[in-house]
């Protein structure tokens, strides 16, 4: 079995070590094609992790939780004065006007909805009306890995895009196979993928899928030999994610 690049022997290595340890399990003993066992997939028609953003940049699940980085747009309700854009610190803190400091890391949306209200209220506000708007999801991060001008781990601001991720990343090596794009990400617990054609993307012909925070994209080498590859031909090209169970 040859060797792939470095890139992608690390991301075997360390992002993927039991993932990649049942993919050749299995194809050994399936011939590369996933079927029974440890090799299992179960094809999903869902793209998008309970956890994510949806796709107008605002997170109204009960899940997702504010994060150190993050950008708050806060509005109270006729009260102009008091619309305004906060940055999550280091520390887990936002500063307001006539609030003070706040400790919002951890909390999602709704609940520091309610942890303003509850502080204008005590002294200012009788029932305060207030909305809060995630901006950035600067704590939200995605890896890109493998055959990219500038692997690493980005942050997310705002609905990103495959092929902008694709731009973030400088680009594609000579040598990587756009054909062959890999997105792996956590989806109620299961680690599953999904491939992607970065041509038909850009042709038109297939859809430019959102990248979510925790996302990881490897870029592998065109005409790898390994159980890698034969992983990636196990995949459909139509985008859904499928799971892996080890």
């Amino acid at each position: 079995m040859q060797s792939c690049s470095k890139s992608i022997r690390a991301t075997m290595k360390h992002a993927f070590s039991a993932f990649a340890l049942g993919l050749l399990v299995a194809c050994a003993s399936g011939g590369g094609q996933m079927q029974g066992g440890a090799g299992t997939f179960d094809a999903v028609k869902v793209t998008r992790p309970a956890t994510a953003p949806v796709a107008s940049g605002v997170d109204h699940s009960a899940e997702y939780r504010i994060g150190s980085q993050d950008t708050l747009d806060i509005t109270v309700f006729q009260v102009a004065e008091l619309t305004s854009s906060a940055r999550v610190n280091t520390g887990g803190d936002i500063s307001l006007p006539l609030v003070g400091t706040l400790h919002v890391g951890g909390l999602n949306v709704q609940q520091v909805e309610q942890l303003i209200a509850e502080k204008l209220s005590q002294t200012y506000l009788q029932s305060p009306q207030v909305t809060v708007f995630v901006k950035e999801y600067a704590s939200q991060r995605v890896t890109l890995e493998g055959a990219i001008i500038k692997p690493g781990v980005y942050p997310l601001t705002g609905e990103t895009t495959l092929l902008q991720m694709v731009a973030i990343g400088g680009g594609l090596q000579q040598m990587a196979d756009p054909a062959n794009v890999l997105v792996f990400r956590m989806i109620d617990g299961q680690k599953m993928a999904a491939r992607f054609d970065l041509r038909m993307i850009r042709q038109g012909n297939a859809v430019n899928p959102n990248i979510y925070g925790d996302d990881i994209v490897v870029f592998p080498e065109s005409g790898s030999k390994s159980a890698f590859s034969r992983f990636m031909q196990a995949l459909p090209m139509v985008g859904l994610f499928r799971t892996f169970g080890l």
